[in-house]
């Protein structure tokens, strides 16, 4: 049977059981906060209580003046956007203890704010400790309250169809196969494990087409579509555009050309912490929708209600730091013993990881709570910690398992809060793509793909290689959805987030090389992975190889023939697409191979994956791929340890976990776009898109076809 988790009324037990439970909870925050109160008095010298009744009435007023301002100081912090949550955050609890100590006919004022603000904050933490003891060290405090509302009959929606069943999509970001098998059978991902062991759920592996990228991937799955999608970045050449996927501005352009209104998402569908909607009604922390006010509204009462709680605070405030000291620790440890491949981790990625892994996956894990409260139909949400984990420290090294783990404790919680939710719920947990590993392109043989494509060309070369960009793009996001305001200190939030995020979206990273030419031949060079993305600057249609040779003859020769590249590709007149290796040639279009074939190594999809690609008009002028090592890895032209994008290794190997009673595939599915039609086709069997518009047709086809009729 099938994993179904539904929200059928609770008999008198269970009632009595949460209500148990909420009672022993509120008499342990209770308890913790005497104690709480007792220790600031004896740490601080600005802070005294007078005996054990002061302490408890102290605890009891704070308990209740923290129930009645709170609320009021949500509402508030929600309309001033990042500033008001951060205010409320560092100020609100402080607020409380001094009213309660506050005495207006006491001129010697025994309490000042200051002294509370402290006192606020040793409260807050022998109170978290107390309530992470006393429900042995779970992760429910994102979702408890959320439960114990709905178990008392508040805070879940009535809805007019509870009979049809919804489904929660939970993109693990990045987790190949191989990965997702190893934790399964060894228990170190017990609530997957659970469900494939008791034969509830199946899993299995799907194979995404090059490139095997989060924007290609995430298109194909949300809108049926992976074309006009060739990397990260790309040029469009009859706009001379550079877009980059998760800048917020390009995400919603992107989504505009391939939308037909009929996404994953359109019938009553919810995105959260996605690049793009998938046509969804609601969108949070969605790239493509950042400025949909109505959600960014309901993002910032959602993380000012979870920062105005003491537990929630103080949660947040020792999950960043534990994650920071965590970090800092493991990449020093990586250093002194010496493990390899390596990159260097510093501060900035351990903020990074920090935000992702501590206030992005709790706030996405709220939002989506609150959806199945709410009764929506189809849920789909983006974890990305393994995947930002990974791609610094490695695919199987333990600070990467361990991030695994924790979307693995996230659905656990979505668990819980199926059992009180207004309609039935299957879970289905996929990756957009694999990871692959390996030494840096750079670390390996002493210059980067830019430098190299510079000496080959004797040309100037822009090149955007930042290993960054993909972390902090949903750092960037997450701020700038929360503070989607338009105060003035809104928009000075926005500014610093976007200062502080401006090399993650730069189209132009520095310059490589000194030049020669004249100033027309300039290259831009992108990074994605192991893939590599060179133009050729102004172009209004891409160079053919004998263009290239004769403008830059020694540029395509020295990339086939050093030994960090696997392959080449290049336009030609009379055979279309060409794959160039150092002792032969692969004509995909033709399906001829001269010498020896450059994609053996690469499995037997290549070819077809290859020939789509370079299809693409806005596919580049030369397609580089690294080399397949003896090891099965690959050389990231990023700064990167785990990468993916291009082909070889594990980042073409996806996975996807679903409902036993859901019909599975039959065969291996092979792109993202026909994982989508698996998805629709599930959401149909159960009973949705019954009354979807008709579509509208995809400004992207109707661009590629105009090309066409006008080449």
């Amino acid at each position: 049977m099938s994993l179904i988790v539904t929200g059928a009324p609770a008999d008198w037990r269970s009632r009595l059981h949460w209500r148990a439970s909420d009672l022993g909870r509120a008499l342990v925050g209770l308890v913790a906060a005497m104690f709480g109160l007792w220790l600031a008095s004896a740490l601080l010298p600005g802070f005294s209580v007078d005996g054990w009744q002061e302490v408890v009435a102290a605890a009891v007023g704070i308990t209740v003046v923290g129930a009645v301002l709170r609320p009021v100081m949500v509402w508030l912090a929600a309309r001033l956007g990042w500033p008001g949550a951060v205010v409320l955050a560092m100020f609100g609890q402080a607020l409380i203890v001094w009213l309660v100590f506050w005495d207006p006919q006491d001129d010697a004022d025994r309490v000042t704010f200051g002294w509370a603000f402290a006192a606020s904050w040793v409260v807050a933490i022998v109170t978290t400790a107390a309530l992470w003891v006393a429900t042995a060290g779970t992760d429910e405090a994102v979702t408890a309250s959320l439960v114990r509302r709905a178990r008392r009959g508040r805070g879940v929606a009535t809805i007019p169809d509870p009979e049809v069943p919804g489904i929660v999509f939970v993109q693990a970001d990045g987790v190949p196969y191989p990965v997702l098998e190893m934790g399964v059978k060894g228990g170190t991902l017990p609530t997957l494990s659970r469900w494939v062991r008791s034969g509830s759920h199946l899993m299995a592996e799907w194979r995404p087409r090059l490139p095997a990228t989060t924007p290609a991937s995430q298109m194909g799955i949300l809108h049926g579509t992976i074309e006009g999608i060739p990397a990260f970045r790309w040029v469009d050449r009859e706009t001379g555009r550079v877009f980059v996927a998760n800048k917020p501005a390009d995400a919603k352009d992107i989504e505009a050309l391939h939308s037909d209104g009929h996404g994953l998402l359109a019938d009553d569908g919810v995105s959260v912490s996605n690049l793009f909607t998938g046509d969804a009604p609601t969108a949070f922390v969605t790239m493509s929708a950042i400025d949909r006010t109505q959600e960014s509204q309901q993002t910032r009462v959602a993380v000012s209600r979870f920062l105005a709680r003491p537990d929630g605070l103080a949660r947040g405030v020792a999950r960043t730091l534990s994650e920071v000291v965590r970090e800092r620790f493991q990449a020093r440890r990586a250093v002194a013993r010496d493990f390899r491949p390596r990159v260097h981790r510093g501060w900035g990625f351990a903020g990074e990881r920090a935000a992702l892994n501590g206030v992005l996956r709790d706030l996405n894990t709220s939002l989506v709570a609150e959806s199945m409260l709410a009764g929506r139909r189809a849920i789909y949400v983006d974890y990305v910690d393994y995947d930002a984990v990974a791609h610094h420290a490695g695919i199987l090294r333990q600070e990467s398992l361990d991030a695994l783990a924790g979307i693995d404790v996230v659905l656990a919680q979505l668990e819980k809060v199926a059992e009180v939710a207004p309609r039935r719920y299957h879970f289905v947990v996929l990756s957009d793509h694999g990871q692959s590993q390996g030494e840096v392109f750079a670390d390996r043989y002493g210059e980067d793909l830019a430098t190299l494509v510079s000496r080959l060309a004797d040309a100037d070369v822009t090149a955007a290689l930042d290993a960054e960009a993909e972390g902090a793009g949903r750092v960037h996001g997450l701020t700038t959805w929360a503070s989607g305001g338009d105060s003035s200190l809104d928009r000075t939030f926005v500014r610093m987030s976007d200062q502080l995020s401006l090399r993650a979206f730069s189209e132009q990273d520095r310059p490589a090389g000194p030049s020669t030419q004249a100033a027309t031949d300039r290259f831009l060079v992108f990074g994605s992975g192991n893939l590599g993305l060179v133009y050729v600057a102004g172009q209004d249609h891409r160079l053919t190889l004998a263009e290239l040779s004769e403008r830059f003859p020694a540029l395509v020769p020295g990339l086939v023939a050093h030994p960090g590249i696997g392959f080449v590709v290049v336009d030609t007149t009379e055979h279309g697409p060409v794959v160039l290796g150092p002792e032969g040639e692969h004509r995909v279009r033709e399906g001829v191979v001269v010498g020896s074939d450059p994609l053996a190594a690469f499995g037997p999809d290549a070819p077809a994956f290859v020939l789509r690609a370079a299809s693409m008009p806005e596919a580049p002028d030369v397609v580089v791929n690294s080399l397949l090592d003896d090891m099965g890895e690959v050389a990231a032209f990023e700064g990167l340890v785990g990468c993916h994008g291009g082909l070889g290794g594990w980042q073409d190997r996806a996975m996807i976990v679903w409902p036993a009673d859901l019909p599975g595939p039959g065969q291996l599915v092979v792109g993202a776009d026909a994982m989508h039609d698996l998805l629709v086709g599930w959401l149909c069997l159960l009973g949705h898109r019954t009354d979807l518009p008709p579509r509208r047709p995809r400004p992207y086809d109707e661009q590629l076809t105009g090309r066409t009729a006008g080449t």
